[in-house]
């Protein structure tokens, strides 16, 4: 499980898909490998718990919240060969280009995140860290309304689609999101 060279991993899906859980996993076997990890998360997401990374499952792993991508370089220590991104797709742009720095040095970049919006839209900078990424891993969930594999998130208004016009970024969970299929995703316009 050592690596030799840096890389980026990226895992992405639809709410409820498993990202944060699968990132958890990969943390945990970096940890038992004795690598040394450093994990941050948006600090816009307190859903769960300010310094964790948390699933809607419960499972959780030690974060350090940050505003901007650039605090990831301020805050690495020297050791680190494993860094975990959560909610990646909150992060600002310079995400890309810390990731790809940190891969250059030697690091294992681990990022999770929505690929879409609630829109069914490219999300944040997540679409440049997948083409940047030597894997990708994408995610589904069980779509609410027919059980089928879900790749896209609904956003509820008073338990109705919300419109496309409305914001994009609303953090939440169950009550205010679920996994849809394509054909049961929908976004009024």
């Amino acid at each position: 499980m050592r690596h030799t060279h840096g890389s980026i991993e990226v895992i992405c899906g639809s709410m409820f898909s498993g990202k944060t859980d699968e990132l958890i996993r990969r943390l945990i076997r970096a940890t038992i490998a004795r690598q040394k990890v450093q994990v941050f998360k948006p600090a816009i997401d307190v859903r769960y718990a300010v310094e964790k990374v948390t699933s809607h499952a419960g499972a959780d792993f030690d974060a350090v919240p940050i505003e901007r991508s650039a605090e990831i370089k301020s805050r690495l220590e020297p050791d680190t060969t494993v860094v975990g991104i959560d909610e990646a797709q909150f992060m600002d742009d310079g995400i890309i280009e810390v990731a790809q720095q940190l891969a250059e040095r030697g690091v294992r970049v681990l990022v999770a995140g929505l690929d879409m919006d609630f829109r069914g839209e490219p999300f944040g900078p997540m679409p440049v860290l997948m083409s940047m990424a030597e894997r990708v891993d994408k995610l589904h969930a069980i779509c609410m309304v027919c059980g089928d594999e879900a790749s896209r998130t609904q956003r509820l208004v008073n338990g109705k689609p919300a419109r496309y016009d409305d914001p994009v970024v609303i953090v939440g969970a169950s009550e205010l999101y679920e996994a849809r299929c394509r054909i049961h995703h929908e976004v009024p316009r």
